[in-house]
């Protein structure tokens, strides 16, 4: 064995390619096909979009947990441990398995470079096919594509149904610089003759277009399937009735089902564009995998995702949120608002960002200016991190009079705004997966 510790393995993963990013399934595929030649056997449901993938995946885990069905969930990154990408049960896999898996495919890849991403994803795959071959094989797998879609090594697995979240521009130097090309790229997951579940009443056409071309059985929110808003402390999702009798009537208002169901555990308006994308797979996919309406309530009341407008209560509140891009930093905005106006907040927004220097700096701050009343900065602990100073530079231009505080890590920025804010103040930390987890694990 090259390595016997998990941390040893990850480390040569990331010197192992000259790239950290480098799209195309050709190296990764060829592997995977020598490790494990058939087909994952248990429905796939993979799902790519700009924001929203984890929330949707953290509900369609819950639901078919609820549903007592066996799910493998694949995400990425992860906050504090790496194996929280590789969950069996809602668990995420111990080092053993990983290691293992590594090893497998470090003897399987021969001269073929693999990033650390693609290697994650192999393990991923092959801790998946060894639990269908255990005594209580996997009943759904959810897969995250980590970047686009069409070359991400996610989609080496042909998915039963694909489920699309809400696009919007991030990643422009690999997908592009509008959303309709964002779109297509990102519609590469799209199978033919396969579902695809669109949760984005707002998707570029070119998401459709690539469906329609594919054969897909298509839901669209708006269309197809959406929600409302009537009674306080819950919702009402409704969708189209799943049988061809019912679809093919001409009244869509004959088409649609209505079903109350409580707000989702995940905080924030947009969840519920997540959860009812959601609860459209589950519906989409009921033959084989019935789920219960119970189930679903349940599902969506136990959903659990660190990082997602995820709220840490201590002395002071802190709130932690992962939001990296513009549509990501305006939806915290209107969480924030919602919360404020929840809780009756007297006091001020404090806020602790740093984020990589390839992010739309100015784009992601531009929506918190009005709510911040103080910013801290620092360098996140990633080689590609803008540096405390540029942020600091990027808020003038925003903001010539703001209050900024510049320091060297997130840890150190972080505590002192703990040892500085008063009781009723919020602590907001985002800008990125690095500094929501290093002050996460300080707030534990």
């Amino acid at each position: 064995m090259r390595f016997s510790s998990l941390s040893d393995w990850l480390s040569w993963q990331e010197t192992l390619h000259p790239n950290e990013i480098e799209l195309g399934l050709e190296r990764v595929k060829s592997v995977w096909q020598a490790m494990q030649p058939n087909q994952l056997s248990a429905p796939v449901i993979t799902v790519a979009g700009t924001n929203g993938k984890g929330s949707s995946i953290a509900f369609l885990q819950s639901i078919y947990l609820a549903a007592g069905y066996r799910v493998g969930s694949y995400t990425s990154p992860h906050l504090y441990r790496y194996n929280e990408r590789i969950c069996i049960d809602g668990l995420a896999v111990e080092d053993d398995p990983l290691i293992q898996a590594f090893e497998r495919i470090d003897k399987t890849r021969g001269e073929t470079s693999l990033t650390y991403f693609e290697f994650g994803t192999l393990a991923a795959l092959s801790i998946f096919a060894s639990a269908m071959q255990s005594d209580q094989p996997l009943d759904v797998i959810l897969l995250e594509v980590g970047l686009g879609g069409r070359l991400d090594a996610v989609n080496i697995i042909n998915a039963d149904l694909a489920l699309i979240t809400s696009i919007d521009l991030d990643h422009q130097d690999w997908l592009g610089d509008n959303k309709e090309q964002i779109g297509k790229e990102k519609a590469g997951i799209f199978r033919e003759n396969k579902i695809c579940v669109i949760s984005d009443p707002d998707a570029p056409s070119s998401v459709e277009q690539h469906a329609i071309q594919c054969g897909c059985i298509r839901y669209r929110a708006g269309r197809d399937f959406g929600f409302s808003e009537e009674t306080p402390g819950q919702w009402d999702w409704y969708g189209l009735g799943l049988n061809k009798q019912d679809r093919n009537q001409d009244d869509p208002v004959k088409r649609m089902s209505k079903t109350a169901l409580p707000r989702p555990a995940l905080t924030g308006q947009q969840q519920l564009q997540n959860a009812s994308g959601a609860v459209m797979v589950t519906e989409a996919l009921k033959d084989g995998l019935p789920v219960s309406l119970q189930a679903i309530r349940e599902g969506l009341l136990n959903a659990k995702l660190a990082g997602r407008f995820e709220i840490r209560q201590n002395k002071i509140t802190t709130i932690l949120d992962v939001a990296h891009n513009p549509a990501a930093a305006q939806v915290l905005a209107n969480t924030l608002v919602e919360f404020a106006q929840a809780n009756a907040c007297v006091g001020q927004f404090r806020c602790l960002f740093s984020v990589l220097a390839d992010k739309d700096i100015a784009g992601v701050l531009a929506p918190m200016m009005s709510l911040c009343q103080h910013w801290s900065t620092a360098t996140v602990p990633h080689p590609r991190s803008a540096s405390a100073s540029k942020i600091e530079r990027e808020l003038r231009k925003l903001n010539p009079d703001t209050q900024i505080d510049c320091y060297d890590s997130v840890r150190q920025a972080y505590q002192h705004l703990l040892a500085n804010a008063q009781p009723e103040d919020t602590i907001v930390v985002f800008g990125s997966f690095y500094t929501v987890a290093e002050a996460g694990a300080m707030t534990v």
